[in-house]
């Protein structure tokens, strides 16, 4: 059991390690707006997670590959992950890079900038494909080696909590002021390259499934 449950928890922890499309969105927003309002995208990311984990493990179809529900997921994914890479692009360097402590007369603002980065970290996770892979993936291998709903609920929250907890790490280094000072000068670089990573996933992922159903209508 624990071997187990060691195995699944590095595999887990290994695919938060590649960077992607929230890490990306977590970084920009903590470099622009600092970690406290990062951490509303954080929490918004962690949430969708934890959609596709209940989803997965409670042995829903639509998450299977092949599935067309499926495959429309992977669709709208793909066109979000290009919007957001173009939008990466082009707007790299006119994001102004000021401390939190300008903005903490406004706790109104700081309020809705937090509600619109949760919104926009549950959107990116929720139409993130590789989350949907992933947790599919992981739910057929747990599903395999033990079916009690205990355990599968205990590795659904421990998921949940290292998601967001690395989310946050990640918000809190990044928008700490002294490395803010010393990124600032690279942000634009950082949102050019965050941007072409996202296109190259998104496309990437487009060919793949293009090329399934074309082997899918020869066969």
């Amino acid at each position: 059991m624990i071997q187990s449950f060691v195995m699944f928890a590095l595999a887990h922890f290994l695919a938060l390690l590649s960077p992607g499309p929230d890490f990306f969105l977590v970084a920009r927003t903590s470099m622009s707006a600092g970690w406290r309002v990062a951490s509303g995208v954080c929490l918004g990311i962690a949430l969708a997670n934890g959609v596709f984990i209940v989803v997965a493990f409670a042995g829903v179809a639509v998450l299977q590959p092949g599935n067309a529900l499926f495959m429309l997921l992977q669709l709208c994914g793909c066109l979000y992950l290009l919007y957001m890479g173009v939008m990466f692009i082009r707007h790299a360097g006119h994001s102004p890079l000021r401390p939190m402590a300008a903005r903490t007369g406004q706790p109104a603002a700081a309020a809705r900038l937090w509600w619109r980065g949760a919104g926009m970290g549950f959107v990116s996770g929720v139409l993130n494909p590789k989350n949907a892979l992933f947790y599919a993936s992981l739910a057929t291998l747990v599903g395999a080696s033990q079916s009690s709903p205990a355990v599968k609920i205990g590795y659904g929250l421990w998921m949940f909590c290292v998601v967001l907890l690395w989310d946050i790490l990640i918000a809190v280094a990044i928008g700490n002021t002294r490395v803010l000072s010393r990124f600032c000068k690279t942000l634009p670089w950082l949102e050019r390259v965050s941007g072409g990573v996202l296109v190259v996933l998104a496309v990437g992922v487009l060919a793949t499934m293009v090329m399934g159903r074309m082997s899918g209508w020869h066969a």
